[in-house]
């Protein structure tokens, strides 16, 4: 597709609920002992192969409307084989929380598999601390498909080699099941939607400067959850009201946890104009609204302490460098080589496409900007939407106009991305 250059970008917009809670909401739900609502589901063909994958393990999950769902709980131990295998998809989140949850379900036998990209992602990363807690888990050559058995599980103390949200979820979730205590170190702070949930639905959970811990659990019961709107999918519209000029651009509801928005202070820290007003709590999550307004950004590097807070939006922090004035590093970043695709390279050669200057580390990238609109050119998102939702911002920030290849796997976390950036053109026009 192409995409035009944006006059301006203005109006009101509330984004879907946020993908990784949605996950989370789904998984935990479906072992309470009760029943657990979820408001503000996050629809997305990610999120739908959680729905599935649990449903795939006899749990009922009824659709009350295109974003509220009901997910009957079996209990902590009441998942059951599958009459085939689980297909996650392209989830990365589903296949690394569920085989935490899988690992713990005693006498029971899974088989967790995944698209060519998903197969393609590391998966020794969740079978060793596994296997440490005493679970019979396979990898093929440390990739899905992925073989558990669930079994009786003993707690740990884990250090976790490279900062990771989803390993220590599913360490985490696996302790539910386990005899002891289960703690998991982290060398920098990650996302905490799993902790968070868990200490909502009752699970004795215990965090500390760089560790977590979690008891044992009896039962769950998480009750109704509102999901805040996805922070991850109004960045695109964060970054695009800051580079377009003339734009007035206010995002309503979004998951504001400080261990999501790192982008957010990168861009303060290179001019943005973002104010955060309306905050309050949402489903046990800090939220608010946002105003952006257009601005002009200098260059600012960023090191692997804030990789983690804005792991996701490196890409568009990368598109952010080549419109500030100045040099941009990336560093402590090697994550993003097993992501969708190897988002390093992708980034660098979408930005060389469209005339910047940018060139790939080992752990990151280098980018020399300009304060002035991009030329535009062709992006290849490679089958990732974070590389898509590049290609589409550089196209509303472009002087000439950018054809994204690829662009509908933007559905994996967004299915509505083109229509919301349709819906503001035509507020703008």
């Amino acid at each position: 597709m192409v995409v035009e250059p944006a006059t301006r970008i203005v109006g009101h917009v509330a984004v879907p609920g946020d993908k990784s809670i949605s996950h989370r909401a789904v998984l935990i739900g479906a072992i309470c002992d009760t029943e657990t609502r979820v408001t503000g589901f996050g629809r997305s063909q990610d999120t739908e192969a959680t729905v599935d994958a649990v449903r795939a393990c006899g749990v009922e999950v009824v659709e009350e409307g295109h974003d509220t769902l009901l997910v009957l709980g079996q209990g902590l131990r009441g998942l059951r084989s599958p009459a085939g295998p689980v297909d996650c998809a392209n989830a990365g989140t589903l296949a690394r929380l569920f085989a935490g949850i899988l690992a713990g379900q005693d006498g029971q036998a899974f088989e967790l598999r995944g698209d060519e990209s998903l197969s393609a992602r590391p998966m020794g990363r969740v079978a060793e601390p596994l296997r440490e807690m005493g679970a019979r888990v396979e990898t093929t050559d440390g990739h899905l498909p992925l073989l558990i058995h669930g079994a009786p599980l003993r707690g740990i103390e884990y250090a976790l080699p490279v900062a990771s949200a989803q390993v220590k979820s599913c360490i985490l979730l696996a302790g539910l099941y386990a005899s002891g205590e289960t703690t998991v170190v982290e060398p920098q702070p990650t996302r905490d939607h799993t902790e968070r949930m868990l200490a909502a639905a009752g699970a004795r959970v215990v965090v500390q400067p760089g560790a977590v811990a979690v008891a044992p659990a009896g039962r769950l019961d998480l009750g109704e959850l509102a999901v805040p709107a996805d922070f991850s999918s109004a960045a695109p519209f964060v970054l695009a009201a800051t580079l377009v000029p003339g734009s007035e651009l206010h995002l309503h509801g979004v998951n504001l946890n400080p261990r999501r928005t790192g982008l957010l202070p990168i861009l303060e820290r290179m001019g943005a104009r973002i104010t955060v007003y309306n905050r309050r709590e949402i489903g046990g999550e800090p939220g608010g609204d946002l105003e952006i307004r257009s601005a002009s950004l200098v260059a600012t590097s960023v090191g692997p302490r804030e990789v983690p807070l804005a792991i996701d939006e490196l890409p568009l922090y990368a598109l952010a460098a080549a419109c500030a004035r100045g040099e941009s590093r990336l560093r402590g970043a090697g994550e993003l080589r097993a992501k969708e695709s190897d988002r390093i390279e992708a980034t660098v050669d979408a930005l060389r496409a469209l005339g910047v200057r940018a060139r790939a580390t080992a752990d990151g990238l280098v980018v020399n900007g300009v304060p002035a609109r991009l030329r535009g050119g062709h992006v290849d998102s490679r089958g990732d939407h974070r590389i898509a939702m590049l290609g589409v911002v550089a196209g509303l920030a472009s002087g000439e106009g950018v054809r994204v290849e690829g662009a509908d796997c933007v559905a994996v976390s967004f299915p509505g991305f083109h229509d919301l950036v349709a819906a503001l053109r035509r507020e703008a026009a």
